[in-house]
């Protein structure tokens, strides 16, 4: 699985129209669930559920509040699974690997 970083609204919005499968998370850099997280996606990374998907870390601290607020987005981690621009799934919260897996079958 190719990881992607977004900084910016302008870079988000870049990788969601360049790609037609994006995990999008969500994370900030003082969160205990998000680290979690981080090791579920390790683990996901390299199973075939995520072969065509591209991981997009979106830090809140660096692309902003209002952004974040935005998109509708209520706390951190929240995975979202964007297909062809468009959100077809969000889990709120840490998710297990196998979660994760589950959801991204779920959303294919």
């Amino acid at each position: 699985m190719l990881t992607l970083h977004a900084d910016t609204p302008e870079q988000y919005h870049a990788a969601v129209a360049d790609h037609p499968a994006l995990l999008v998370d969500f994370h900030k850099d003082n969160c205990p669930g998000c680290r979690m997280l981080a090791m579920s996606l390790a683990a996901v990374a390299s199973t075939p559920e995520a072969h065509e998907l591209v991981l997009l870390k979106v830090r809140l601290e660096a692309i902003g509040e209002v952004f974040f607020r935005s998109l509708g987005l209520r706390q951190t981690p929240t995975l979202s699974v964007v297909r062809d621009g468009q959100e077809v799934l969000r889990l709120p919260g840490f998710q297990s690997p196998d979660a994760i897996r589950a959801a991204l079958a779920r959303s294919a």
